[in-house]
């Protein structure tokens, strides 16, 4: 049998850290993984990215586990396809927000992801999705992304960049919701309050680990908070500065294994 790995749980981004530019996952990281699961770990998948979008990729790395989806304001059962736990984003609040941003900003576009299993990704006209490989259902204004629970808004704007965007949002926003940058042309409104931490912790508990328990990869700053919580947090060479600057070690980019080599390290 394997020796145990230093960290019972291995929560891992996917956009940037875990897959490829091209959406996918290279054999190295698979094994990597796998060795990891034979010593006794658990490998969680803590994701920006709404519960039907992860479902395919869970699909393809054989898990039927937890994975924490939607910026932590949701825990996807992936053996029972259902939500465990979901918070979603006041629509009317988020209307008001975007009213907000764009009298500082001017117009921006907007998308939106729906609640449950099955939601849909909504984006108004003249919105582009920042993954094009992702499914996505174009609504002829902006209206009509709120006719379904919401579970975060998704903002671009045709000028500024994600930096000055997330800067100018977060502080016109206020109380009404929590903002973050999760990739390239991704800056979001999620609700008051839920960061991916808040989805690490309930995972975990129902694993029955803790923050000592836990290795975190990640490369953008909405992955700052499960950085905060774990016990060692690893930026990806690619990753945006401001992760960089609190994370406790830099591994290589998620396209030269980045993971998988510091998986390797600790179960060597």
């Amino acid at each position: 049998m394997a020796a145990p790995l230093a960290y019972a749980l291995i929560a891992t981004d996917l956009d940037g850290t875990l897959l490829r530019g091209d959406d996918t996952l290279s054999d190295r990281s698979r094994i990597a993984l796998a060795r990891a699961a034979a010593a006794g770990a658990r490998h969680l998948v803590v994701t920006g990215r709404p519960a039907p979008r992860v479902r395919p990729l869970l699909e393809d790395l054989g898990s039927r586990g937890l994975a924490v989806c939607g910026q932590g304001a949701q825990l996807y059962d992936a053996g029972a396809d259902r939500l465990l736990w979901s918070v979603t984003l006041d629509r009317e609040l988020a209307e008001t927000a975007l009213g907000k941003i764009e009298a500082e900003v001017g117009q921006v576009y907007a998308a939106v992801d729906q609640d449950g299993v099955d939601g849909l990704t909504l984006i108004e006209p003249g919105y582009l999705m920042p993954h094009p490989t992702l499914p996505a259902v174009r609504v002829g204004r902006r209206d009509d992304l709120w006719s379904e629970p919401i579970s975060k808004v998704l903002l671009r704007h045709p000028a500024l960049a994600d930096d000055e965007l997330a800067s100018t949002a977060r502080s016109v926003v206020g109380s009404l919701a929590s903002v973050t940058m999760s990739g390239p042309g991704t800056v979001e409104l999620q609700p008051l309050g839920i960061t991916k931490a808040t989805g690490l912790a309930l995972a975990a508990r129902h694993l029955g680990l803790t923050p000592s328990d836990t290795i975190a990869f990640g490369d953008m700053p909405n992955d700052i908070p499960m950085f905060d919580w774990a016990a060692h947090g690893v930026a990806m060479a690619n990753a945006h500065p401001e992760l960089k600057a609190v994370a406790d070690e830099v591994t290589k980019s998620n396209e030269d294994d980045g993971i998988a080599l510091v998986l390797e390290r600790l179960l060597s």
